[in-house]
């Protein structure tokens, strides 16, 4: 199973960006998916999560009321639309896949992506 992120960037507190997760290699609505953050030197940092079809949704604190995961079955691909970004949000955003239960804990996810950097500037 192939994920491969994009739109990340720099941009300035209070800007908007959108993130894609495309999935390639496996039945993409049979999947769980979610997006997770990490700095360096800590643990990876739960953002969100989507059921496979998208009836479920779960938040981090942190970013609810800000952020918004959605999926598009027929295109393999997963969004995390970020807005209101704070610079506490600098961090790699990656996209996780999962073909069991949902869930929120990363060790339940058994694909991911390398990850897109997301540097938020006060």
């Amino acid at each position: 199973v192939q994920l491969v992120e994009s739109g990340g960037g720099l941009v300035q507190a209070g800007d908007s960006l959108r993130l894609s997760c495309a999935v390639s290699g496996h039945t993409f609505s049979s999947l769980n998916m979610g997006w997770f953050r990490q700095l360096p030197g800590k643990e990876r940092e739960f953002v969100a999560v989507i059921s496979r079809s998208g009836a479920f949704r779960n938040y981090a604190d942190s970013v609810k009321g800000r952020f918004t995961i959605s999926r598009d079955n027929g295109k393999n691909t997963v969004y995390l639309q970020m807005n209101t970004l704070k610079p506490e949000d600098t961090a790699v955003y990656l996209c996780a896949a999962d073909g069991g239960i949902f869930s929120s804990t990363s060790q339940q996810f058994d694909y991911w992506g390398q990850g897109t950097q997301v540097t938020v500037s006060s």
